[in-house]
């Protein structure tokens, strides 16, 4: 009878955890609390109704340490709580996990082009360093687009610069340099580097020939005056 019992309890459901989300979990920088909730909301859905009570019924789990859970996944850009309107045609609060997918998207661009995860060599981080906030879903897949269109992420932190330094902190502006770049050659920061010394050299011929003409046009006999 015993026996019955625990198995019976054993057979209340398996929490399902990839391989792969252990494997990344030190890049997803959740406690390791947060990262069981996150799996429990992961064996979910992407899209489900929110509701806390039954969360810490599921889990056992206080009320308060839930919504604590919730408040910091969604703090951390993991999860989202919006209003939307069900199959009853009823307004009604869900859970979203469209943005852990965006961060594991992320992390699967670095692993298939071997980049490394420094701050310094993450082009998404370099970017947000740059604009000085955290980059939308939409802003993630124009940047997974450039690498998937064999933009270097060498070019891109220089299409980045260029942007910054002519006061323009958004992705279209950075998207016509590349664009324009792509159409002239430019393939590396030396091609860049080249290109912008070209351009100066250009820029001092035009101020000289402009002293040129002033000298050329001087009324000499006014001098004297």
């Amino acid at each position: 009878m015993k026996n019955s019992k625990l198995v019976d309890i054993f057979k209340q459901g398996n929490l399902v955890v990839p391989m792969y989300f252990i494997k990344h979990f030190k890049d997803l920088k959740l406690e390791l609390d947060e990262f069981l909730f996150l799996m429990y909301l992961y064996n979910i859905g992407n899209e489900f109704p929110f509701n806390p009570q039954k969360f810490s019924n599921s889990l056992n789990i206080d009320l308060a340490s839930v919504m604590n859970y919730i408040s910091n996944l969604s703090d951390k850009k993991y999860i989202r709580v919006e209003v939307k309107k069900n199959d009853k045609g009823l307004m009604e609060e869900v859970v979203i996990l469209d943005d852990f997918f965006d961060k594991l998207s992320l992390i699967t661009v670095e692993e298939v082009n071997n980049t490394p995860k420094s701050n310094d060599s993450n082009i998404f981080e370099v970017i947000e360093k740059e604009f000085g906030r955290t980059l939308s879903p939409i802003e993630f897949e124009i940047i997974k687009a450039w690498l998937e269109s064999d933009y270097s992420e060498e070019l891109i932190k220089e299409a980045v610069k260029e942007a910054t330094f002519n006061g323009v902190s958004n992705l279209r502006y950075i998207d016509k340099i590349l664009f324009e770049w792509g159409k002239s050659g430019i393939k590396n920061a030396k091609d860049v580097d080249a290109q912008r010394k070209k351009k100066n050299k250009q820029k001092e011929e035009v101020q000289d020939s402009s002293i040129d003409m002033d000298i050329v046009d001087w009324n000499w006999f006014d001098e004297d005056e």
